[in-house]
C-alpha cells in the first residue's frame, strides 16, 4: 500500500493499520515500542528489596541505612534517575510496613521496625528527643567518655566545671553526628554556582537541636540538684553537708549519665 502524506493529515483519526497483510509476496508489519527502548518493562514493577540491595527478611534499620549510603552516592554523583528510584523504593517498603503494622502483622523474622510502628504518631513535644538507638559501638563510646569525666570529676571534686564544660562539647559532637546519620539523604537544590543551598540551613537546624539536647541535660541536672536541697531542707530542717558542698560532681555526673543515655538512645 502507498499513502500519501496529505491523504493522512485531514483524518488521522479513521486511520486503522492491519497488524500484518502481505499481497504479492510483500509483508506490511507494524510495531509498537515503548519510549525505553521497546521493553515495555516499568521501572515500578522493580523489586525495591533488590534496588536497595538487602534482603526482605533484614530488619527496617538495615532497610534505611542501606538507602541512605546509596542514595547520598547518587546525590553525589548527579544520577537523578537512580535517585528517584532509590526513593521509590525506600517509600514502597515503608508503605509496605505501615500497612502491616496496622494489620499486626509481623516483618519477615523481625518485628515491625519502631521508625514505621510510631511513624503516624507525633511526639507531643516535636522537637523533643526521639528514641533512635545507636550502635553498639557507639553506645560502649559514649559509655566511656561519661566514665572518662565521672572519674574526672570524683578525683578533682573541684575543677571549676571544667569537666561539665567539656562533657558538654563531646556529647555535643557525639549527638550532632548522630543527627546527621539518621537524617535522610535530601533532594539538594542547587543554586546556579552549583552550591547546595539547603545544606547550611540543615547543618544549622542539627546544631540547634544537638544544642538543645546537651543544654537541656545540664539544665534538667541542675535543677534536679536544686530541689533535691529544698526537699532536704524542708524535711529536714537542714541541707547535708555532703550535698551541700559537692554541687559541681552531682550535676557533672547527672549531666554524664544523661548525656550518655540521649546519645545512645535519643537523637
Amino acid at each position: 500500500y502507498f499513502l500519501s502524506v496529505d491523504s493522512l493529515t485531514p483524518h488521522p483519526a479513521l486511520l486503522r493499520f492491519p497488524r500484518a497483510r502481505s499481497r504479492g509476496g510483500i509483508g506490511v508489519a507494524f510495531a509498537a515500542y515503548s519510549a525505553t527502548g521497546g521493553s515495555g518493562a516499568d521501572s515500578s514493577d522493580a523489586n525495591p528489596y533488590e534496588v536497595l540491595g538487602v534482603n526482605p527478611l533484614e530488619g527496617f534499620d538495615t532497610v534505611k541505612a542501606a538507602y541512605t549510603k546509596k542514595r547520598r552516592d547518587a546525590d553525589r554523583r548527579g544520577d537523578e534517575a537512580e535517585a528517584a528510584q532509590l526513593e521509590k523504593a525506600y517509600d514502597k517498603i515503608m508503605m509496605s510496613q505501615l500497612s502491616k503494622r496496622k494489620k499486626g502483622e509481623i516483618y519477615g523474622s523481625f518485628k515491625v521496625s519502631k521508625d514505621i510502628k510510631y511513624a503516624d504518631k507525633q511526639p507531643i513535644i516535636p522537637w523533643g528527643p526521639r528514641f533512635a538507638k545507636s550502635e553498639v559501638k557507639d553506645i560502649r563510646i559514649n559509655l566511656a567518655i561519661s566514665a572518662v569525666f565521672t572519674a574526672w570529676i570524683f578525683v578533682s571534686r573541684s575543677a571549676e566545671y571544667k569537666p561539665l564544660q567539656f562533657l558538654a562539647f563531646v556529647f555535643f559532637y557525639r549527638i550532632f553526628q548522630k543527627l546527621k546519620a539518621f537524617e535522610p539523604a535530601p533532594s539538594p537544590t542547587v543554586t546556579e554556582e552549583g552550591e547546595d543551598e539547603g545544606r547550611m540551613l540543615r547543618m544549622g537546624k542539627r546544631m540547634i537541636r544537638a544544642l538543645a539536647l546537651v543544654f537541656g541535660a545540664i539544665a534538667f541536672a541542675s535543677l534536679g540538684y536544686t530541689g533535691v536541697l529544698n526537699v532536704a531542707e524542708s524535711a529536714a530542717g537542714f541541707v547535708p553537708e555532703f550535698l551541700y558542698n559537692n554541687q559541681e560532681l552531682f550535676v557533672t555526673v547527672s549531666s554524664a549519665l544523661m548525656l550518655h543515655v540521649l546519645a545512645s538512645y535519643y537523637r
